[in-house]
Order: structure tokens, then C-alpha cells, then sequence
């Protein structure tokens, strides 16, 4: 086998891993991409606005991660300040 042959074959069972890893095993509707756009547009991305194209939408996609914690945080039995007091130990005013 001469060596050029042998580098392309080594270089392609090199790269088939990392080719796989691109992929996404998560397939997505039509329907959850339009509803994911309409919530990052209604955080303030503007898809007419190529001037400020990378920061306008990172800064949407925070405020929609943000918005979406809060929300699974006060769904979820973990997390957030509790309403109320206690107290341990000793009796106080005895």
C-alpha cells in the first residue's frame, strides 16, 4: 500500500468519530423551531437586523434561558427561598 493511500485511509477512520459527534440524535419540528424563534423574538431578536447579528441574538437567547430557569424553578421541589420562618434549639423568652 503506498503511504499516500495509507494517510487518506488512516485520516478517514480519524475523522468518521468525529463526524458522528455532529450529528444530533434530538430531531426538531418545524413547529418547536417557529415556536423557539417567536420566543427569542419576542426577548427582543430582530432577524432584520444583520448590523448587530451575533449580539442581538446571544443576548435574546440569555434572556430566554433566563426566563426559562425562573420558570422551571418554580415548577421544581428544588431551589428558591422558602416562605415562612423557623426556628431550632432552645426555647427563647423562657
Amino acid at each position: 500500500m503506498k503511504s499516500s493511500t495509507r494517510m487518506v485511509l488512516i485520516a478517514a477512520l480519524v475523522a468518521a468519530p468525529v463526524a458522528s459527534f455532529a450529528q444530533s440524535s434530538e430531531t426538531v419540528s418545524r413547529s418547536q423551531v417557529q415556536a423557539e424563534l417567536a420566543q427569542v423574538e419576542k426577548a427582543g431578536y430582530d432577524p432584520r437586523d444583520w448590523v448587530h447579528y451575533p449580539e442581538n441574538i446571544q443576548a435574546a437567547e440569555a434572556k430566554v434561558a433566563a426566563q426559562n430557569a425562573t420558570a422551571q424553578a418554580a415548577v421544581s421541589g428544588y431551589g428558591g427561598a422558602a416562605e415562612g420562618a423557623s426556628r431550632s434549639g432552645a426555647a427563647s423568652g423562657l
